[in-house]
C-alpha cells in the first residue's frame, strides 16, 4: 500500500500523511507521530477526537437503528430538528448528507418561493465573488471563482457575481427576477473575511423591500465557531434561509439548510428529498453535539479563548511585518495573510507536527477544534514562530 497510496482513488487530493487516530486536539499518524490539529477536519471536528459523551451517543445509537428511510418519524431527528431551529432562530430544517447538499437545497427552495409568487420567474440568484458553497454542479454555479467553474460550464444560469462587503455592487445586480442573495457569514476559502455590519444589514433591507430570499452559508462560520452559535448572530439580523454542517455532527457526516416559515412552506411533498439525509445515526450526533455545545458552554469558550489567541497572532505579525502581513477573522476562524506560498508554510508545519489549513493562495487558515485551551495556542505559536523566523 505504502509505494502507490493513490493507486485506487482519484487524485483529486494531494495527500501527504495517513492518520490513524485522534485524542483531544491531538493526530497520530501511522508511524505514531503526534500532531497538533489547528485544522479540525476543515472546521468539523468542533469537540476534538476523544469526547466519550459524544462517542457513547453514536455507539448507542448504532444498537438501536442506524437507517430508515424519510417516509418515517424517528426520535432522533425530530430532537435534532428542534434544537437546530431553536439555536438558529429558522423555523423549519430539512436535513441533508452534506454542505453542498445543504446549499442544493437552499438554492432549490428560494426559487420555489419566487416560482408560486410568479410563474414566469426566472430565478436568478445573486452570490459573490470568491465565494465557495462546494463542489455539487448547482453549488458550483454559486461559487465566485473561476477555477472552481470553468471545467465544469455549463452551469445553472440565472447566477451572477457581486462584490463581498461592497453593499452597492449587490443593488446594480437585483432584478424583477432575483429570488435570491447568497453569501457566507464569514468567507472562507475566499481569505477568512466576516462581512461587515453595513454590508450584511444592507442586504437584509434590500432583500425586504424586493422579497428577495437572504441565504447565509453558515457551513464552516457556524456552530460556534465564531463565538455565537450561528455568526449572524453578530450581525443582530436573520436570514429567510441559512445552511449548516461541518461541525454540526462533528465528525458524522450531516449537513442541514433552515428557513422561517415564510419561505419553508414553499416546500411540498416530492420537491425535495434525501435517502441517508438525517437518518438516526446522523441526527442523534447532531443531537449530542447541542447537548454537549450547551453543557461546556461552547460559544463562550471560544469568544475567551479566542481573544487570547488573535492577541498572540498579532504580537507575532508586528514580529514579523515581512512574513505576515494581516491577521484576520472571527472566533477561531482565522486566516493569517501572509507574503510568501501558503503552502511552503502549511508544509514546514506538517514537518513540525501542526497541521494548518490553507485559504486561496495566500493566506494560512487556522480552525482548531473549539475545545482548544491556551497550552495548546502557545505551542502552536511556538512552532509558528520557528517557520516565520526561518522565512
Amino acid at each position: 500500500m505504502e509505494k502507490d497510496l493513490d493507486q485506487y482513488l482519484i487524485h483529486t487530493y494531494n495527500r501527504s500523511v495517513i492518520f490513524e487516530k485522534g485524542e483531544d486536539v491531538y493526530l497520530y499518524d501511522d508511524q505514531g507521530k503526534k500532531y497538533l490539529d489547528m485544522g479540525a477536519g476543515i472546521a468539523v471536528s468542533a469537540l476534538g477526537y476523544s469526547n466519550e459523551e459524544f462517542k457513547q451517543g453514536v455507539k448507542d445509537q448504532v444498537d438501536k437503528l442506524i437507517h430508515i428511510s424519510n417516509l418515517y418519524y424517528t426520535k432522533p431527528v425530530l430532537c435534532a430538528a428542534q434544537y437546530l431551529a431553536e439555536a438558529s432562530g429558522m423555523d423549519r430544517v430539512f436535513f441533508t448528507n452534506s454542505g453542498t447538499e445543504a446549499i442544493e437545497g437552499a438554492l432549490k427552495l428560494a426559487r420555489k418561493y419566487a416560482y408560486l409568487k410568479n410563474e414566469d420567474s426566472k430565478g436568478e440568484i445573486i452570490a459573490m465573488e470568491h465565494s465557495f458553497h462546494g463542489r455539487s454542479m448547482g453549488a458550483v454555479s454559486v461559487t465566485g471563482t473561476k477555477h472552481y467553474r470553468e471545467a465544469f460550464e455549463p452551469l445553472i444560469g440565472g447566477v451572477s457575481f457581486a462584490v463581498y462587503n461592497d453593499l452597492e455592487s449587490v443593488k446594480k445586480l437585483v432584478t424583477k427576477d432575483t429570488c435570491a442573495i447568497l453569501l457566507e457569514t464569514v468567507q472562507g476559502e475566499g481569505g477568512i473575511y466576516p462581512a461587515s455590519e453595513e454590508f450584511l444589514k444592507g442586504i437584509r433591507r434590500l432583500c425586504d423591500e424586493n422579497d428577495i430570499a437572504m441565504i447565509l452559508d453558515e457551513i464552516q462560520c457556524g456552530m460556534g465557531r465564531t463565538g455565537k452559535m450561528f455568526a449572524y448572530e453578530h450581525y443582530g439580523i436573520l436570514p429567510d434561509i441559512m445552511t449548516s454542517a461541518k461541525a454540526l455532527g462533528n465528525g458524522v457526516p450531516v449537513g442541514a439548510f433552515a428557513a422561517v416559515e415564510k419561505f419553508a412552506e414553499a416546500m411540498c411533498p416530492g420537491d425535495h428529498g434525501t435517502t441517508y439525509g438525517g437518518n438516526p445515526l446522523a441526527a442523534a450526533a447532531v443531537c449530542k453535539v447541542f447537548e454537549i455545545f450547551k453543557k461546556k458552554g461552547i460559544p463562550c469558550h471560544v469568544q475567551e479563548i479566542s481573544s487570547y489567541f488573535f492577541e498572540k497572532l498579532k504580537a507575532l505579525a508586528e514580529k514579523y511585518p515581512s512574513v505576515i502581513t494581516e491577521v484576520r477573522g472571527k472566533g477561531l476562524l482565522i486566516g493569517l495573510e501572509v507574503s510568501c506560498p501558503n503552502g511552503e508554510i502549511v508544509k514546514k508545519a506538517m514537518e513540525k507536527g501542526l497541521v494548518l489549513l490553507t485559504a486561496g493562495s495566500n493566506v494560512v487558515r487556522i480552525a482548531p477544534p473549539l475545545v482548544i485551551e491556551k497550552e495548546q495556542i502557545d505551542a502552536c505559536l511556538q512552532i509558528l514562530d520557528g517557520i516565520f523566523s526561518e522565512l
